[in-house]
């Protein structure tokens, strides 16, 4: 008997980032209700050392707390799916424990032995070499948490009441390689703040904890009056996020913030992409990444795309380009699906609708674990 005709043990790994995360409880989910497949959640409990610092890669628990980690002991599962730098160690962990039995699914990029895994799931932004063991999607997997988004519109209702209309949110995220938040960054959210509540509208900024401190105190003192502001603190006994992304009119979101996009494209909300600038090395590395995005993504058919994609697997097994993100394409597909306008273009909603590929990625599942 097959695995896929009775019920196969699969884990979940997941660590502490909601936004990843996300992507591999909505496959759970696809697996429950078209499959009936079960899955264990397993939570994994990163050491305070490599919350923000790199594990090396490997199959390794070094870098975990085995004590606040879910037990990780046999029986070994059939199926592991996973996500992130931290989890994707334990899964490697688990299938050489396992004896090599078990089969992994990492949705995102792999950090290195990209071989080990069964399938790797990407989408628009993540630059890989064209393997038979990746899957390409349009967009991250990522769901949002309606029921939790109309609760806080509920409770931020009243405490947004008195606000000039429209409200619009500017999210805040942080430096992300290759790009810098750097004066002509906070001169354009300062402007665009302006220049909502000059229209008699309530400009309401958020920053996250990727924020510098800087960029937040030049937010503090250059805002005009008719701004709010939330300054991200660990220990905010409350924050605004979830109220606005209900209750707000329109959204301006920061290129480098993936997650925060796809949240507001999935409610269906009017959304402009503020592009960042790309310092010295930056610019240097934009170079890297368009290069790899002209030879990851090959063609099918011509002799010419067969040698590009030769080409692909032997320069990334040189480490001359490994994986990378693309933001620019990713900006760039929202701009195309019309769910979003680029910064400064007149503000609309959203005509296009959001890729559903989890149904793409359940057979792929299906197929792999009846092999």
């Amino acid at each position: 008997m097959s695995l896929s005709e009775q019920q196969p043990g699969i884990w979940l790994l997941l660590g502490d980032k909601k936004g990843d995360n996300g992507q591999v409880e909505t496959i759970a989910e696809a697996l429950e209700t078209s499959l009936g497949w079960h899955c264990e959640l397993k939570r994994i409990k990163v050491l305070e050392p490599f919350v923000f610092g790199k594990a090396r890669v490997g199959p390794t628990l070094y870098h975990i707390d085995r004590e606040l980690s879910a037990a990780l002991e046999p029986p070994w599962p059939d199926l592991v799916i996973t996500v992130g730098r931290s989890p994707a160690n334990v899964a490697l962990w688990v299938q050489e424990k396992s004896g090599g039995h078990t089969r992994i699914v990492l949705v995102g990029k792999p950090s290195g032995m990209m071989e080990r895994f069964d399938l790797i799931v990407i989408s628009t932004e993540i630059l890989l070499p064209p393997y038979a063991n990746v899957l390409r999607i349009s967009m991250p997997l990522m769901q949002i948490d309606e029921t939790a988004v109309q609760q806080a519109a509920e409770d931020w209702t009243e405490k947004f009441a008195g606000l000039p209309r429209p409200l619009v949110a500017i999210m805040v995220g942080g430096p992300t390689n290759p790009f810098v938040y750097n004066h002509s960054v906070t001169g354009k959210l300062i402007k665009a703040a302006k220049r909502i509540g000059h229209q008699g509208g309530t400009p309401y900024i958020t920053t996250s904890r990727r924020t510098p401190a800087a960029v937040v105190s030049r937010l503090e003192t250059g805002l005009p009056r008719q701004a709010r502001l939330f300054a991200w603190q660990a220990d905010a006994s409350e924050n605004p996020y979830l109220g606005l992304l209900g209750l707000a009119d329109r959204f301006i979101v920061t290129g480098d913030s993936i997650s925060m996009m796809v949240e507001v494209t999935r409610l269906g909300k009017p959304l402009e992409i503020l592009p960042l600038p790309c310092g010295f090395i930056g610019t240097l590395d934009q170079l890297r990444r368009s290069l790899a995005r002209w030879l990851f993504n090959p063609g099918h058919g011509r002799s010419e795309d067969r040698l590009r994609a030769q080409l692909a697997r032997l320069v990334y097994h040189s480490r001359f380009i490994r994986h990378t993100r693309h933001y620019p394409g990713f900006h760039q597909k929202l701009v195309d699906l019309k769910l979003a306008t680029w910064f400064g273009q007149e503000s609309r909603p959203p005509s296009g609708q959001y890729p559903d590929d989890v149904g793409a990625v359940i057979q792929r599942i299906q197929a792999m674990v009846n092999r």
